[in-house]
């Protein structure tokens, strides 16, 4: 049994029991989240599609922990004319395991 959930804008598939990378969730750690945008579940063959959503599904899942991605590297430089400009990012993430999909 799997899903796809709509978690802040990013489709993900899950199943139960699965750990998952998302972005930033402002729960803290050990707290349980509700994802109530589904757009798809199938069950060994059933599938059910939403449109966009279903509306009575739900997945439960427990907050882990939180991070910070790698460092992505942003350089600009415009070429003869003494311009370079380095950058770095950092994105934040959770780690989420999915404890139920009803």
């Amino acid at each position: 049994m799997y899903a796809i959930v709509d978690i802040a804008g990013k489709q993900i598939k899950v199943s139960k029991d699965q750990e998952v990378i998302t972005p930033k969730l402002s729960a803290e750690p050990g707290a349980t989240v509700e994802f109530d945008q589904v757009l798809l579940i199938d069950n060994e063959g059933k599938v059910q599609v939403g449109t966009p959503v279903l509306s009575k599904a739900k997945i439960s899942a427990k907050v882990l922990a939180h991070g910070k991605g790698d460092k992505v590297v942003v350089f600009k430089k415009k070429r003869r004319k003494g311009y370079r400009v380095k950058n770095g990012h950092r994105q934040e993430f959770s780690k989420v395991v999915i404890e139920s999909i009803n």
